[in-house]
């Protein structure tokens, strides 16, 4: 797959794969381009449970954020204080409380066709968390990133449930990796901007 190829023609989408070694590369310079031209606070929202093996992508990938040394970002959503159904709209207005105006950066796994599996979705626009449940919950984000863990069509609930940790993990690496390298372009490319960055437990 070519760059034309990850590209949607109104350039709002960027689909990588696991196994792509520009994956990194690609995902984290599609958000710096996305990311307001004037200072704001930079919110991730990772989302999702530990209690299901498919839908602990938000907060695996959370963890190993935390355990990276970022300037410019803030983190929500990790194993220990995660952001899920339950708490999605209490946690979405404390943050909002906390910050002004911020660009939020979501991130959640998601279940697609089989050929799509270990693939990662950049796009523009908020994602909607339990759609595959059908879950009627707020969207989340200026812009997101969905991946695949497993396919979709026939009882999701026991297929997030059943999905190997493996692949959710790769996936959260190679996420993690990816917004760690957006925080040094930060740096690097906006040095008289000063961002907020913290690990917050709501």
């Amino acid at each position: 797959m070519n760059l034309r190829d990850k590209l949607s023609l109104k350039n709002d989408e960027v689909r990588c794969e696991l196994q792509d070694p520009s994956a990194v590369a690609e995902i984290s310079n599609t958000l710096f381009n996305w990311l307001p031209s004037s200072p704001v606070e930079i919110v991730i929202v990772c989302i999702g449970t530990d209690r299901s093996t498919g839908d602990s992508l938000g907060p695996l990938t959370g963890t190993l954020l935390n355990d990276k040394n970022l300037n410019n970002l803030t983190v929500y959503g990790t194993l220990k204080d995660p952001v899920h159904a339950k708490n999605l709209e209490e946690k979405l207005k404390q943050i909002y409380q906390k910050h002004n105006a911020p660009f939020v950066i979501a991130i959640d796994a998601c279940l697609g066709k089989v050929k799509s599996i270990g693939s990662i979705i950049t796009k523009k626009g908020p994602i909607r968390p339990g759609a595959a449940l059908n879950k009627d919950l707020p969207g989340v984000g200026d812009v997101h990133l969905s991946a695949v863990v497993n396919i979709s069509g026939f009882m999701e609930y026991l297929v997030l449930q059943n999905t190997r940790l493996h692949i959710v993990m790769q996936l959260a690496r190679k996420i993690s990796n990816s917004i760690y390298q957006l925080d040094r372009i930060i740096t690097l490319h906006t040095p008289k901007i000063t961002y907020k960055s913290e690990s917050v437990s709501l």
